[in-house]
Formats: structure tokens, sequence, C-alpha cells
């Protein structure tokens, strides 16, 4: 179905993307420094790579990052968010075909996007592009959706807007959930969660809103009460001017 296009879905929404999606904290960095004894001398491959949020925190740490990213708005995005970073490297390709080198790469990073993959084609072409003993490391920021009435109202809203939302949250929830991924990693995985939050005012929380794919877009009719209905839970659910979304930070790492 071309609503569930990974590659197009979010061209129109690059701009929110960017200003509003969650970042990736530096225990992320971390987690793998430890886990998988992930050095410097590592060149990590971010597949569906997007605005280069998941690369960021990476890149930071002095890290050698190529992001692999087939929309082309997304890719110029994370190219003007990183270019300052000698570690950036910025390629257009997606999962089954990343363009990278037969075994060029020491680390796979998929940030929010595994479950648009193919399972078999990804699978096949990180092989090809893994090193020896290489590890793939999945991660999702799964938005909490209870413990508070903020969450629960967002979360309503959203059942009452959303374009296939449901559809979208049953792939993320079917491919996290544990089946396609002990296919995938032949070897077995590690999981281990993390804690990630961002607080909004209401200009944050209005881009985050637009920037899932699963919200109408600003034509269409339902744009309007939407949006109506948010700066609503905005007044109502504030505290010193700023909401909270927590996520849980959800890291599968492993090896074929």
């Amino acid at each position: 179905m071309e609503v569930l296009n990974p590659t197009t879905r979010f061209s129109d929404r690059v701009a929110d993307y960017v200003k509003a999606r969650p970042r990736y904290p530096d225990s992320l960095v971390d987690l793998l420094h430890k886990a998988i004894g992930l050095t410097h001398d590592h060149v990590i491959a971010d597949i569906g790579s997007g605005t280069g949020l998941s690369a960021e925190p990476f890149l930071r740490r002095g890290h050698t990052v190529i992001c692999v990213e087939p929309n082309p708005e997304m890719r110029a995005a994370a190219e003007e968010l990183l270019q300052a970073h000698p570690g950036f490297r910025s390629v257009a390709g997606s999962a089954a075909e990343t363009g990278l080198a037969d075994h060029s790469v020491d680390c796979i990073l998929v940030a929010q996007a595994f479950h648009w993959f193919d399972a078999g084609e990804t699978k096949k072409e990180f092989t090809r592009i893994l090193r020896d003993d290489g590890w793939v490391c999945l991660v999702w920021n799964v938005r909490k959706t209870v413990d508070t009435r903020f969450l629960e109202r967002y979360e309503a809203l959203l059942h009452e807007f959303g374009t296939d939302y449901e559809q979208v949250r049953h792939r993320t929830d079917r491919v996290a959930g544990g089946q396609e991924l002990e296919a995938f990693f032949t070897r077995g995985y590690e999981r281990r969660v993390l804690e990630n939050w961002q607080d909004l005012d209401l200009d944050g929380l209005k881009s985050r809103l637009r920037s899932s794919s699963y919200t109408p877009p600003p034509a269409s009719p339902q744009y309007a009460p939407m949006m109506e209905a948010l700066a609503q839970l905005y007044a109502d659910e504030a505290r010193d001017g700023k909401v909270r979304i927590p996520y849980d930070l959800e890291v599968f790492y492993g090896r074929f």
C-alpha cells in the first residue's frame, strides 16, 4: 500500500521531524561501548538514518558513522545537521541495497526503521557489508501511552485523528515483540531498555504530532480539528509551560 511506503511517507514532514522527534541519549553510546565493545576504530553504518538523529550522539562522541537513507529530503536534512562532524558520511541507499562495500562495517545501527524493512533481504545485505563478528543494533523509542492523564489523552487523540495509526503501531509492536527478531538474529540477541523523554512547549508538541506519518497533513479536513484538540489538551495538562513524553528506548543487539 502506498500509504505504508516508508521511503516517501515522511517527505513532507522533515522540518517537524528534525525539530520535535526524540533524540537519542548518550546512554545508548555508553551501552554499546560496554555491551559489544564498540570503539572509535569501528565503522558504524546507520541504515535508514533519516534526518540523522540516531547518528548524532555517536558522531558527537567521535565515532565514524555512514548514514544510509533512501529519502532525499531526509538525507539532505541529515547532511545539514551533521556536516560539521568529521566522522560523518552520507550515502543514498536502502536496507536491501546500501551501496556499501563487502565487509566494510563493524556495527550496523537501525533506529526507528527496522519495522519498515524486508527482513530477509535486509539480512542478506547486512551479512554482506558486515565484517566478521560484526554487530547489529536495532533501536526504538517507544512512546509510553499510560501513567499520566496527558499520555492517555494524547493516545486517544491519535486513535481519533490518525490515518493509519493502529496499523503502523501494530507493525512496530509485532516486529519488536520477538518472533521476527529471533529469526533475524540467528545467534541470539540481547535486549536492554533505557530511559528517554521529551519536555515540549505547545509549539514543540504541535511539531511532534505533525512529524508522525500517521497524522493528517494540513490539507486534510481533519487537520484543523486535530490541532484544536491538541491545543486544548496542552492547555489542560501542561505544567510550567511544558508536557512530558517519556519513552522506553528499546535496544536489541546481536550477531548473525
